[in-house]
């Protein structure tokens, strides 16, 4: 008897060591760049994807980067119902809606400081006096999303209640309302490590029925793209963006180091777009979207969309910009090769669906530069035949380049493009 119930328990535990296997399988899903079958003229080892799936979070949610607007970077505690109403009302109208901008996000200073005596959130009812509840219902009724903000903290930025030890309640709360989307900042975190502060809100959301994306805002501060992937569907890897050259340049490189880890399910954050804010000239920004693009970014439009210029609408709207940021494949784009003074002049890279290849020549000099993308630098054979569309021009202006591809690019500014080799390959992706 006693050897019977020792053969069980050996045959249970290899059963559950078997299972413990399958269950690893699940949550660490491989990278579809690393399902490409058959040839590729795109080098895999130059857009290492290595890292990603680390215990990758599975909601269904952020299959490619999100998309929407956001009211701090320019509304910052400004905000009210009517503000969130109209910009919902001109992402419809000037037709940014249709491109993939969806999420409306209310972030800090929606809700009034004490909770309610059932120690629950409740809308500022000065600037929020229909409630968050009516507002998600007349932002869904234009096709749209709503998200809110609240903090990993004892309160938020803007000293408004935080929901840690709160994130039950304030799940289930923001569940009931209708939201799509939780902002999830880092102040008032009483020295507690992310790692501790950041599943419990997770877990809360995951078991209120309903799916709600789940952007994390650790500033980079503890690395976050080596243990969030677990967490949430994308990770702030650096501190808030402001709207400046210096800012948008300096959170470009410090997102750039994070590549590998980024992926369909969970994405890196290097923060909300400046452009239309007035703080940088036109090639300035369309650089900043491009570059936000080429690197999977979220795009979260900053600008008052209800004032939008023809300028600041080009930039968001392009199209075959965009569908860089969105492409299926999901292999973050990344600086492969810089010359130049202090290396200002920059070929960015990064593969894409169809054995294309997205490239972005960047000048962060201070004068216009002649700049050389070498095939080998950005991971093709050098003897293919490639053909070369401009993404801001729309227009073919190669049909077959082999070697490399020269451009002149103004001082501060970028030019972007889809790179097609012309060597018939099959790829497959299971």
């Amino acid at each position: 008897m006693a050897m019977s119930s020792g053969i069980l328990a050996v045959v249970s535990l290899i059963t559950i060591f078997f299972l413990s296997l399958m269950i690893t399988a699940r949550v660490l899903p491989i990278h579809p760049y690393l399902k490409i079958k058959d040839s590729t003229p795109i080098s895999q080892l130059l857009y290492d994807t290595s890292n990603y799936g680390f215990l990758q979070i599975d909601n269904g949610l952020a299959l490619s980067p999100q998309m929407g607007w956001s009211t701090w970077n320019f509304f910052a505690c400004n905000i009210n119902e009517t503000v969130i109403k109209e910009t919902a009302d001109a992402l419809i109208s000037t037709g940014l809606a249709s491109l993939g901008y969806t999420y409306v996000n209310i972030d800090d200073c929606w809700s009034r400081l004490p909770r309610n005596l059932k120690g629950e959130m409740v809308p500022d009812p000065k600037t929020f006096p229909s409630g968050i509840k009516a507002l998600a219902d007349y932002v869904h009724s234009k096709g749209l999303k709503l998200g809110v903000y609240s903090d990993a903290g004892a309160f938020t930025c803007q000293v408004r209640p935080g929901s840690l030890f709160h994130e039950k309640n304030d799940a289930e709360l923001w569940a009931s309302w209708g939201v799509d989307y939780l902002k999830y900042d880092n102040c008032y975190n009483l020295g507690l490590p992310p790692q501790k502060r950041y599943p419990p809100m997770r877990d809360a959301l995951n078991v209120t029925g309903r799916t709600i994306f789940y952007a994390l805002c650790e500033w980079g501060v503890d690395d976050p793209a080596l243990w969030a992937g677990k967490v949430g569907n994308s990770w702030r890897t650096t501190e808030d963006i402001n709207d400046t050259w210096a800012s948008m340049t300096t959170i470009a490189d410090i997102n750039n180091k994070w590549a590998s880890y980024a992926g369909p399910g969970g994405w890196n954050d290097p923060d909300m777009l400046e452009v239309g804010n007035g703080g940088m000239n036109y090639h300035e920004y369309k650089g900043h979207f491009s570059i936000w693009a080429l690197m999977k970014a979220p795009l979260i439009i900053g600008c008052d969309v209800r004032n939008i210029t023809a300028e600041t609408l080009e930039i968001l709207s392009n199209k075959e910009v965009i569908a860089v940021d969105q492409d299926p494949l999901g292999v973050q784009g990344r600086r492969v090769y810089a010359s130049g003074p202090d290396g200002c002049q920059q070929v960015w890279a990064g593969p894409l669906s169809g054995n294309r290849l997205a490239m972005v020549l960047w000048n962060r000099c201070s004068k216009a530069a002649t700049i050389t993308a070498k095939w080998g630098a950005i991971g093709l054979e050098p003897s293919i035949s490639v053909s070369v569309r401009d993404l801001w021009k729309h227009e073919v202006v190669s049909e077959n380049t082999v070697g490399s591809f020269t451009a002149r690019v103004d001082a501060h500014g970028c030019e972007m493009y889809m790179l097609t080799p012309q060597r018939a390959t099959h790829t497959s992706i299971e």
